[in-house]
């Protein structure tokens, strides 16, 4: 059984394309709000493509929510000035938390000259602007553009050299795989919290398309517990809660008691994973 004062969590929201989609974010926020996380956060479109929907609402969930939050920042889609006035502004309106990413870059987009090219990069500069505590990204099955394991936690220890605080890892959903590739990363020497995302699946068929972008392996079994489930969602969503739950058992008997909860701004599933958890 959970204890409840030795797990932390968090969430993370995703900015609504459009205005009129904007309702079900602030219902997921408030239906989640009161299970006290230890901080929110507020994710980017491709490219930086939601920037400004994103400071604004990050603004809401502190100001008006007052909940502890983290704004996402790329190095895509924003200069270094950009990059710089935006953390000084954060930084001047209380939000002292950044999640530093490189970011995606749109198909048929370069690197341009004035960008910061790679997250160790942004997080020296966030530093250099103030005392941030900056979460950054890690990659149990390594990232996409890496050509090994080796290659991907060496850039992580970068990040973390650079001056990160925490790392929160890419959605998987064997957890053997996080397991396995935590115990690597501390022997590199990284000794920063290493927390595990996780994502409770809504519909099989597009978390196999996000996780084709991000490098994340959906094993079979998985496909076998969804299969027909498409016309029935509430069997599908007690099934999505369930494999997360099993998810965060393994993981917290192997010492982990921090988990961060990728929302897709869907409340039901995670309210439920974190009610199993004993956090209410």
């Amino acid at each position: 059984m959970f204890k409840k004062n030795n797990i932390k969590v968090s969430f993370e929201f995703f900015p609504p394309k459009n205005e009129n989609l904007e309702a079900g974010l602030w219902n997921c926020v408030q239906s989640l709000k009161d299970l006290n996380p230890d901080f929110v956060s507020v994710t980017y479109g491709a490219g930086g493509s939601t920037r400004k929907r994103t400071h604004s609402i990050v603004s809401k969930l502190y100001k008006d929510h007052k909940l502890p939050t983290a704004a996402h920042l790329t190095c895509i889609g924003a200069s270094e000035k950009d990059i710089s006035e935006i953390a000084e502004t954060y930084w001047q309106n209380g939000i002292k938390h950044i999640v530093a990413l490189r970011g995606d870059l749109p198909d048929g987009h370069d690197h341009k000259s004035d960008q910061y090219a790679y997250a160790a990069d942004l997080v020296t500069a966030l530093k250099n602007i103030a005392d941030f505590e900056i979460s950054v990204a890690g990659y149990p099955e390594k990232h996409p553009e890496c050509q090994s394991i080796e290659q991907d936690i060496e850039n992580l220890k970068r990040k973390v050299d650079c001056g990160a605080d925490r790392i929160i890892t890419q959605f998987f959903m064997n957890p053997e795989d996080f397991l396995l590739w935590r115990d690597r990363v501390v022997s590199a020497g990284i000794d920063v919290p290493i927390v595990p995302g996780i994502l409770p699946l809504n519909h099989y068929g597009r978390a196999v398309s996000f996780a084709k972008r991000c490098g994340t392996k959906i094993p079979l079994w998985l496909k076998d517990l969804y299969q027909g489930l498409d016309s029935t969602p509430t069997m599908r969503d007690r099934v999505s809660v369930s494999v997360a739950y099993e998810q965060c058992r393994i993981l917290q008997e192997n010492g982990v008691d921090q988990f961060h909860f990728y929302t897709l701004n869907r409340p039901e599933l995670v309210k439920t994973v974190c009610h199993l958890l004993g956090i209410r």
